[in-house]
């Protein structure tokens, strides 16, 4: 599956470039919500590699349902959930003044997301994560 390469080549290239620009303070939190376990999974674990403290949710009731969110950290939301799509979520969560940062991941997004993750100031990385734009993302986050 194509997904699996960002726990391979990509995390290989990107780790070392990567851990050198992270604060070694106290890990970054990233919460990852995704209906492909197979995703979930490889970004838990390549994420993981790169220093982040990864949270991995199933679906967007389950990220709601969540008590403690984290005071900083990003969010990687797929757009096609089963029970919500992403940017839906997004501003869910803003309205109850979750404002982490949202990282929008999809595949052949329209133009109306586009817009619709333009004005909501949220980037989308398009899916399968072949090249290292998804870290870039991450990276500019947490800045």
């Amino acid at each position: 599956m194509a997904y699996e390469l960002i726990a391979g080549r990509d995390a290989a290239l990107l780790t070392g470039r990567h851990m050198e620009q992270m604060d070694t303070a106290a890990p970054k939190t990233i919460l990852v919500v995704d209906d492909d376990a197979a995703l979930r999974n490889s970004l838990e674990f390549s994420l993981g590699i790169e220093g982040y403290s990864v949270r991995a949710y199933a679906s967007g009731s389950a990220l709601l349902a969540e008590a403690d969110f984290p005071k900083s950290g990003c969010m990687i939301i797929d757009q096609r959930l089963p029970d919500i799509q992403g940017l839906k979520l997004i501003d869910i969560l803003r309205e109850r003044t979750i404002t982490l940062p949202a990282i929008l991941v999809t595949t052949h997004p329209t133009r109306a997301l586009r817009r619709h993750a333009a004005a909501a100031n949220v980037p989308i990385v398009e899916k399968p994560f072949l090249t290292g734009v998804l870290f870039q993302r991450i990276s500019a986050a947490f800045k």
